[in-house]
């Protein structure tokens, strides 16, 4: 599943001021009105000053590196499942129910698809430990019953992801 987003953006969406290097900057995933998948960029002391026309499906933070020069821009706008996850999983990304919901999603695909290796659970059970196949690094996930209601949660995130899903007609 790959999704194509802009490239990070050179400048703060809310203020419209150069980011520094260094700076720390928050990634917000939109699904927008028109049904597209926008990426904003924001100075994370600007977050809380940002509006989102449209669902956020996800966000991120992550410290702010200039692109080099000939560096290809295009290969950043190609989102895969598994660098949504890597991104997600990343310690220093806020844990929100919305980010919760998508990795639990996104684990559980990935591991169908053996890019994940599930190595078990903490001693508390809460979290369940996946092995990324590549990099031979651990992430914890929240454990979640992934029950109906799940699914309707997530739905939305989804869409945005995979498109919306096709209306049945009557034949």
């Amino acid at each position: 599943m790959d999704l194509s987003l802009q490239p990070q953006s050179p400048a703060c969406f809310v203020t419209q001021q150069p980011f520094v290097e260094g700076q720390r900057v928050v990634s917000f995933l939109v699904r927008a009105k028109t049904g597209e998948a926008m990426r904003y960029d924001v100075l994370e002391s600007e977050r809380d000053n940002f509006v989102a026309e449209g669902v956020v499906v996800c966000r991120w933070v992550r410290v702010y590196k200039p692109r080099k020069a000939g560096e290809n821009a295009e290969r950043e706008m190609k989102l895969t499942a598994e660098a949504l996850f890597l991104t997600l999983a990343d310690p220093q990304t806020e844990v929100t129910p919305e980010n919760t919901r998508l990795l639990q999603f996104l684990a559980l695909m990935l591991e169908r698809k053996r890019v994940l290796k599930p190595k078990g659970r903490t001693s508390d059970g809460a979290r369940t430990i996946y092995e990324h196949a590549k990099s031979k690094q651990s992430f914890e996930v929240l454990a979640g019953e992934l029950s109906p209601e799940f699914f309707i949660q997530v739905q939305e995130q989804l869409s945005v992801l995979v498109g919306p899903p096709a209306v049945k007609t009557a034949g």
